[in-house]
């Protein structure tokens, strides 16, 4: 480690390049490494670090992202040789979270958007908003919203006690958890949160087109999905104790027999290793949704957690807009729906 090297080769994909220094993957006689290139070297000249041109990507527009080659650039060895993924993984866990808020964020301000139109809009000289099919949709929405920040807040607390044992087992797991998905629902979410607004979401006049475009990114950042649900099922196997945080994490169901139904589920499904690979995004989903659910039962609004628990664990519709009967919908709406507006 810090031995400094000379790079040569063609990355083509490399982003924000105009940062001033970059942790890149290069292969030694031991293998793939990790290395901290720097645009300049100590003695300020340019490194040998040539952009080849920019992306035309899908969205993610104002941040750039390029092909570039090295040609003998300057940069220092991090961690140990060969070693260079798991080095990597140390920053990668903060950029996955990243991912997740952003997601987030994303899927909050095409809430708001959509529950800002539908309380103005009416159809039939009624609002949109106080329509029970409208009111589906929009809880619906509202519930995937604060589930996805639920788990983005409770990863955001294990990253800051990473000395806990506990958290920091929690954060290794739950950071690919996460990252899969609440970043994976957020682009069908923000299509739909556009689709209540009519053709006023679908234009260029409004934000919802660029949250649309925007939204992939992070699915697709840091690892895409099958990287990481092999990471969560490498994180399960092979890092002692983890799998014991998850299940002390999720508890008896917190009073919930459905929630208690789904750990026990999992629990079995986690004892049978046979084609578990094949499996992996099923668990992970799994993982996601015991998570929030235990979360939202935690945060005590009972109306938001009892109608997350009843779609999402109870065999509800695949689109938004299908929640099951005899919900709180006018409540869920009002909470998420912005006031004063």
């Amino acid at each position: 480690p810090g031995q400094a090297y000379e790079l040569v080769g063609h990355k083509w994909f490399c982003s924000a390049p105009m940062c001033d220094a970059f942790l890149t993957l290069a292969q030694t006689d031991k293998g793939l490494t990790c290395f901290l290139l720097p645009r300049h070297r100590p003695d300020d000249t340019r490194n040998q670090f040539y952009i080849q041109r920019l992306k035309n990507k899908l969205g993610n527009c104002s941040n750039a992202s390029s092909e570039v080659e090295f040609r003998g650039a300057l940069a220092w060895m991090v961690g140990e040789e060969g070693r260079g993924v798991p080095t990597i993984i140390e920053m990668v866990a903060m950029t996955r979270f990243d991912c997740m808020v952003g997601s987030s964020a994303l899927m909050r301000q095409a809430l708001t958007q959509a529950s800002h139109h539908c309380a103005h809009r009416k159809v039939g000289g009624k609002l949109l908003s106080e329509q029970p099919l409208m009111q589906n949709v929009l809880a619906d929405l509202a519930l995937e919203s604060e589930a996805a920040l639920a788990l983005s807040l409770r990863m955001g607390k294990a990253l800051d006690h990473l000395d806990d044992g506990h958290e920091a087992k929690f954060a290794r797991l739950v950071t690919a958890v996460g990252k899969y998905w609440i970043c994976k629902r957020a682009p069908a979410m923000i299509n739909e949160a556009a689709e209540c607004m009519g053709g006023a979401g679908y234009v260029e006049d409004s934000i919802l087109p660029r949250l649309y475009r925007e939204a992939p990114v992070n699915s697709t950042w840091e690892g895409s999905g099958n990287v990481q649900c092999l990471d969560v099922l490498r994180a399960l196997s092979k890092e002692p104790g983890v799998l014991d945080v998850l299940f002390s994490e999720l508890g008896d169901g917190h009073g919930d027999k459905r929630l208690a139904a789904h750990i026990s589920q999992l629990q079995a499904a986690f004892k049978d290793t046979g084609d578990i690979q094949y499996r992996a995004r099923q668990l992970t989903e799994d993982i996601a949704l015991g998570l929030q659910a235990k979360l939202l039962l935690e945060a005590g609004n009972a109306a938001v957690s009892d109608a997350f628990i009843a779609s999402r664990l109870g065999g509800a519709g695949r689109v938004y807009g299908a929640l099951p009967r005899g919900l709180d919908v006018e409540a869920i709406v009002a909470r998420s729906t912005p006031q004063g507006f």
